[in-house]
């Protein structure tokens, strides 16, 4: 399944990319966590063993003889009278046969070679480019727009990074990077990080939230990488046990679930956790710089203001929106909503304005200005958007009044919201599953990425449909018709079996819910022509 989706703008990536290359330090920062991971795993193989033997050797189970219990009846009678003397030469030769088999076939063990020269089995040597044919297959043009996808697929989580070729309508998977855990948001930023924290210009980073308590940020100008170049967040597993799902101010303790990127003060990046806490964390430092516990319950999502460097905007599964400055977190506005809150965010077309979706299919919409002594007055307008959750949501990069939304009802919807008087557009099943993911291209006008359950992602032209081109194109367009192009997907994708999917997308929203069944709300049919009944004032 596609959990999230982040673009690119052109330009900004590397025309050729670098190719990983460990160092010394990251070896033996390898060496640690794997001699780590191995202690930890001897202490709790310890530790059971421990309660295992304290179980047999209970008084009250010894006559039930668990040890053997599960054994047939002939296994048991050998255990007592010995096997036979064949079966002991067998064992003796398997024995012998076994000493020196190796399960890699020809290689005779493994070895850390410090020179690449002098490893046999490495086919290119350290400090040797890549030939043309390679370039020419990896580089990206100042034409192209990336697409981030956060992916799962047989429980195996990754980024792919996708090139999309506008001129010839070609998206392709360019290179990927192989996650800890199931990613729950991706945020694009500029600003550098790790080793290239001291270069000047821009720089070409993802971070990524997942269910692990850490943000990673990874260089994506960079191939085959191994580490990120930047974690955010403790790694000390001791400390995060014994702080499991409590808040804690200096790290979280709970799955990431919401990601910001502040485009004003470009070092401080915003995260919201399953711990109930939103954090702010300086880019600089690698550490949290402040910790914010205004909420009740998990915090789904947050969303630095798009003018005033300060302000945020958070909700999560206490049914209730906060806006506030960080730098006054004690002065917070409220604002109460029919059911948990799926995402926020600002309109940044009238940025005293904000979106709020929630699990009940609604997306309200609520001036900040009308808040008196920290409480928010009712939206201005309910839309009534799906029958299920709204699972998604975007608005137009630079024509005001489009605004899309997604569900778990498997549509994506695309609707006029210009004067406070939602009306729907366009209803379409792009054929992804549930929908967890809809982003507008920065560079296309009319280009929105989607991508669901099904493990699939779909590009969706909108410029080329008809009911779209009425309602927002000038007369030119409007007597102009064009054919309307199909979905993009990506080149030589697979279909995956759509069940297992959704299987895996509601163990996923179970998990994030704490098992907690969906919030049921009343629900209207949409027809296709767009009933602009379906908001109430």
């Amino acid at each position: 399944m596609i959990s999230a989706l982040a673009w690119v703008r052109k330009g900004v990536a590397a025309e050729k990319p670098t190719k990983y290359e460990m160092t010394e330090e990251e070896f033996t920062r390898l060496q640690e966590t794997a001699a780590t991971e191995i202690e930890e795993a001897k202490e709790e193989l310890k530790e059971k063993s421990k309660l295992d033997n304290e179980i047999l050797n209970d008084p009250a189970l010894k006559d039930f003889d668990l040890e053997h219990y599960d054994d047939d009846e002939d296994e048991v009678d050998e255990g007592e009278h010995g096997s036979d003397d064949s079966d002991t030469e067998e064992g003796g030769h398997g024995t012998a046969a076994g000493a020196g088999a190796n399960i890699f076939s020809n290689i005779k063990g493994l070895s850390y070679y410090k020179d690449g020269e002098e490893d046999p089995y490495l086919t290119t040597k350290d400090g040797e480019d890549m030939d043309d044919d390679e370039e020419a297959e990896v580089q990206i043009f100042s034409s192209d727009n990336m697409l981030l996808v956060a992916k799962t697929e047989d429980d195996i989580s990754n980024v792919e990074v996708c090139v999309y070729e506008g001129e010839s309508d070609n998206l392709f998977v360019h290179h990927d990077f192989m996650l800890p855990a199931f990613p729950l948001a991706v945020e694009w930023l500029d600003y550098r990080v790790g080793k290239k924290a001291e270069q000047p210009g821009g720089g070409n980073y993802v971070a990524v939230a997942t269910f692990e308590p850490r943000i990673e940020l990874w260089d994506l100008d960079t191939l085959d990488a191994m580490y990120p170049d930047l974690v955010i967040g403790t790694t000390d597993k001791k400390a995060l046990r014994k702080a499991r799902g409590k808040p804690h101010s200096e790290f979280h303790t709970d799955a990431i679930m919401g990601l910001s990127w502040n485009k004003n003060a470009r070092n401080l990046l915003a995260s919201s956790s399953a711990d109930k806490t939103v954090k702010l964390w300086d880019l600089n430092t690698g550490k949290c710089a402040q910790s914010y516990s205004h909420h009740k319950d998990k915090v789904q999502s947050v969303q630095w203001h798009p003018t005033e460097a300060s302000v945020m905007l958070t909700g999560g599964y206490d049914r209730r929106v906060a806006a506030f400055d960080s730098r006054a977190p004690n002065a917070v506005s409220w604002w109460s909503v029919d059911a948990d809150v799926e995402s926020v965010m600002w309109d940044i077309h009238s940025p005293s304005h904000f979106y709020s979706a929630s699990e009940a299919g609604t997306v309200c919409y609520f001036d900040i200005r009308a808040a008196q002594e920290g409480k928010g007055a009712s939206p201005i307008y309910t839309l009534a958007a799906h029958d299920e959750a709204v699972s998604a949501m975007d608005q137009h990069p630079t024509v005001s009044g489009i605004l899309v939304t997604g569900s778990a009802d498997e549509t994506v919807k695309v609707w006029d919201v210009r004067d406070n008087k939602p009306s729907m557009i366009v209803s379409r099943n792009p054929d992804v599953g549930g929908v967890f993911a809809t982003k507008f291209c920065p560079d296309e006008p009319m280009l929105l990425a989607i991508g669901g359950s099904s493990g699939e992602t779909r590009i969706w032209d909108m410029s080329t449909n008809a009911h779209i081109r009425s309602t927002f194109g000038d007369a030119t367009v409007q007597a102009n018709p064009v054919q309307e192009k199909p979905l993009l997907g990506v080149q030589g994708s697979e279909e995956s079996d759509g069940d297992d999917d959704d299987d895996n997308a509601d163990a996923v929203i179970a998990e994030l819910k704490g098992g907690s069944k969906k919030s049921s709300a009343p629900s209207k049919d949409i027809d296709d022509d767009g009933d602009a009944s379906m908001a109430s004032d």
